[in-house]
């Protein structure tokens, strides 16, 4: 049975506002729950507050999403009861809809305050007004509630709603959350429609035509008709109209508001209307049905990065980079800092170097001295080059060396042990890993550990070069993410410049009596300061110099006419200016030439490696000889040394069978085998020959000529044949054939006043491997062969050319006499050539009777 209480508002019938632990709790008791008594309150303000119990929600009768009004009732909208900026709270999980009126009742300190939403709606009706409120739904969403009412018969709603209207612009009434906006109300005069989706209010509202009922046909409202109907509830910003060839159905507006409370009151006091024949709604009239629509969407940031990928991709390449730039450049200077003046190197310690010094008396770590006496007479022999070289660190001019050599001429312990021995803050650079890395990435990290650049990310090349490839095969542009090798070499190089001169400047002090001076100045006065940069292995294979070596050039150039390091540079490669004159191009190199030692001083070298410091006689045992003058066939050094020439690699491995009791001619017989079967198989016999510059038949011209004569004339090898005229497509340069095999060392080309004079072996005992190949009948044949087959073939390719031009002479019509010379020549030619060929056919029958019949 249903109770007919008569109360201000009946919270029991409305269950998503009843807490849980109560069955019933009234809206204006909330928190009060009476044991004994009514379970309504009874208001006696003028009567209008007497109504009747309904059972009806936020979401209207019955949840049905409406609510309804009979006759002599209404339904006045009233906003700003609520704050909308807590709109939010309705999309958090927990969200019920009893949160809010009794967060606001617990705010006003459990009793109604003259603030609560209920008051203010009481307060907003004037006693005058002869009206009954009978309901009440808040709608949270919309920060306002609907007010059913009945009236009696003398008066209509829309009069009511003036009545209300009017007293609230003379009697405004300000919540406590919006002090600067008064509570507004219109007359709901459509169906509202009451639902609790996850629809939140916006500007923008969405009208759509629908016909009253199925099957009958809505009309499209004008522009201005919209506006008539609209306008009261707020200024109206933009209407837009549905595209004319539009086919979505049903038809539709958009509205734009200025203020969002505008869109409410219209969108809650208009959906629903149904618009007669006479105001344009057509013939059965037309129905507005309206909608919250977003004018921005939630995640328009996002959208417009997407959307964007043009102007968003390189700006964020930017800030990467500037992030890159501020926070791990400083580090990585640190880092090349330290790995240039060895701060955190444990043998620079004290206590690392006393207990060092312990353990060698201890353990008799020999090694350092042995090795030591072992070069001191080469040292000896060039000690004139070590103090050329320190001199030259101590002058003021920019210094740029080359210390130029063929492999195992010592050239690295020569600056390295002996030039800079003692001197601090010295960087060594070897080119050789950073050459022979694979890859981009193994590049960068291979010249980044040869500085100490600390951190490197070398694998984010990779992964950038294809982000920034799929990104161009997307928006047609490149994004910037990626970085070029060259560049990333740049890097690395532009802070080790700046490690370098922090290094230098270290050592300035503000009392000096030159404090006065700029940076620059300074370094240029103080030449003893400066690091000193030593690049090993400068232009290590050539045949693949590139950026590598380019960068480094410049890099070093750069140093030195900034006066910020010393740069040494040690190669073995001849043509070292080529590449070095393009970075500086107008600057003379300081160059130390170095060569084989003279036959005394390797001999000396040999025979230290055999004494070592134990065989050395001491005080107690003077009469002890040494491992030298205990063997007799020493005698036969001075005749070895002369074979093997003046190269410390194969003085130090001839040195070291002697060690192990071999005789000295022995030791020869075998390193020269090493060296043919070496010879043999890089030069003559290669498997893969696609990667070689140079051809069989041109390495073997130059070792049976180097075999007779141990210097040729540079030229001379140039207009051979074999050179000249090569059918090999990659060795038809000769210039760049001869430049290929010095970098792999077959041969050594010696210079005159800066031009290619002679050639020679590339290792002293070359000579003898050469005159041990040439001796191997079967070998010799096979190459003489391959070589005479070639010369053939190029000889009568000069036949056809002299057939083709003379049949080109004989189809004249009349043969003049100015012909004539030219025709002998051409048949003179013919002879020589034709006479060429026969005499190598002859050789090649000797050949291949020799090939065919020996082993």
């Amino acid at each position: 049975m249903q109770s007919t209480r008569r109360v201000l508002f009946n919270p029991t019938s409305v269950p998503g506002l009843r807490p849980p632990r109560l069955q019933t709790r009234d809206f204006y008791n909330a928190g009060n729950s009476p044991k004994t008594g009514p379970r309504a309150i009874k208001v006696e303000s003028a009567g209008i507050w007497r109504g009747v119990r309904r059972a009806s929600t936020e979401t209207g009768e019955g949840k049905s999403g409406h609510i309804s009004a009979g006759p002599n009732e209404g339904i006045l909208f009233f906003e700003n009861l609520f704050p909308l900026v807590k709109n939010w709270l309705l999309r958090l999980p927990w969200h019920n809809d009893r949160s809010l009126p009794e967060l606001l009742w617990r705010f006003n300190n459990q009793k109604l305050s003259s603030y609560h939403p209920l008051t203010l709606v009481k307060r907003a009706l004037p006693s005058s007004v002869p009206i009954k409120v009978t309901e009440i739904l808040p709608r949270f969403k919309d920060g306002g509630a609907f007010v059913k009412f009945s009236h009696p018969d003398g008066i209509s709603a829309k009069e009511i709603e003036g009545l209300v209207s009017r007293y609230l612009e003379e009697n405004p009434i300000k919540p406590w959350f919006s002090p600067f906006q008064r509570i507004r109300t219109n007359l709901v005069v459509g169906k509202p429609w009451l639902e609790d989706l996850y629809r939140f209010p916006s500007t923008r509202i969405k009208v759509e035509f629908v016909p009253p009922s199925p099957g009958l046909e809505a009309a499209e409202l004008s522009q201005e008709t919209l506006y008539s109907l609209f306008r009261k509830y707020g200024k109206l910003a933009e209407i837009t109209s549905q595209p004319a060839d539009s086919k979505v159905l049903p038809k539709y507006a958009y509205l734009d508001f200025t203020r969002m409370k505008h869109a409410i009151r219209a969108k809650n006091c208009l959906h629903g209307l149904k618009v007669s024949e006479e105001a344009g709604g057509g013939k059965a009239g037309t129905v507005l049905r309206l909608s919250y629509e977003p004018k921005t969407k939630s995640h328009w940031i996002r959208d417009w990065i997407v959307n964007h990928p043009r102007v968003v991709i390189p700006a964020v390449a930017a800030l990467l980079a500037t992030f890159t730039v501020a926070v791990f450049d400083p580090i990585r200077t640190f880092f090349i800092k330290t790995h240039i003046d060895r701060s955190f190197n444990i043998s620079n310690n004290k206590v690392y170097k006393w207990f060092k010094s312990q353990a060698t008396d201890l353990l008799s770590l020999r090694l350092g001295k042995s090795e030591a006496v072992n070069f001191s007479a080469i040292w000896d022999d060039r000690r004139s080059i070590i103090e050329q070289l320190q001199t030259w660190l101590i002058e003021t001019t920019e210094t740029f060396i080359i210390v130029q050599g063929p492999r195992g001429s010592g050239k690295k312990e020569l600056v390295i042990d002996q030039a800079l021995k003692g001197r601090p803050n010295t960087l060594l650079i070897d080119c050789k890993p950073i050459q022979e890395a694979r890859g981009d990435a193994s590049t960068i990290k291979a010249a980044a550990a040869a500085v100490g650049y600390y951190p490197v990310f070398s694998w984010m090349n990779s992964i950038s070069s294809m982000i920034d490839l799929a990104v161009q095969g997307t928006i047609g542009v490149k994004s910037g993410f990626s970085e070029t090798l060259d560049k990333q070499l740049a890097k690395i190089w532009q802070n080790t410049s700046t490690a370098l001169k922090q290094v230098a400047l270290q050592h300035r002090k503000k009392d000096d009596k030159d404090s006065q001076l700029s940076d620059d100045d300074w370094l240029e006065a103080h030449p003893e300061c400066r690091p000193v940069v030593v690049i090993d292995n400068f232009l290590h294979k050539n045949e693949e110099s590139g950026v590598v070596y380019d960068k480094i050039g410049e890099w070093a150039a750069g140093l030195t006419t900034s006066n910020i390091a010393h740069v040494i540079f040690l190669t073995n490669d001849i043509s070292y200016s080529k590449s070095l004159s393009k970075a500086l191009p107008d600057r003379v190199f300081r160059q130390i030439s170095l060569g084989d030692i003279t036959p005394e001083v390797a001999r000396k070298f040999v025979i230290s490696h055999l004494d070592p410091d134990t065989d050395i006689p001491d005080s107690g045992n003077k009469d002890k000889l040494t491992t030298s003058q205990r063997r007799r066939d020493l005698e036969q050094l001075d005749e070895c040394i002369q074979v093997l020439g003046g190269r410390l690699t194969d003085l130090e491995f001839f040195a070291r069978r002697l060690k192990t009791g071999q005789p000295p001619r022995r030791a020869v017989v075998e390193i020269i085998d090493q060296s043919a079967s070496e010879i043999l198989k890089m030069y003559l016999l290669a498997i893969d020959k696609a990667d070689l510059k140079w051809s069989t038949e041109q390495a073997w011209f130059l070792i049976k000529s180097l075999a007779e004569k141990e210097s040729l004339r540079y030229n001379e090898v140039l207009l051979s044949n074999t050179f000249a005229s090569s059918l090999t497509p990659t060795a038809s340069n000769g210039e760049a054939v001869l430049e290929a095999l010095s970098a792999a060392e077959l041969i050594t080309i010696n210079n005159y006043k800066g031009r290619p004079m002679s050639i020679k072996a590339g290792r002293p005992v070359y000579q003898a491997a050469f005159k041990l190949l040439t001796e191997d009948r079967v070998l010799k044949s096979r190459l003489d062969l391959a070589i005479l087959t070639e010369l053939t073939k190029i000889e009568t390719k000069s036949i056809d050319k002299y057939e083709t031009e003379l049949n080109a002479l004989g189809s004249l019509p009349s043969q003049p006499r100015e012909v004539w010379p030219r025709v002998q020549y051409l048949l003179d030619k013919l002879a020589v050539s034709q006479g060429k060929i026969e005499a190598w056919e002859k050789e090649i029958g000797v050949l291949k009777k020799i090939l065919s019949t020996e082993q």
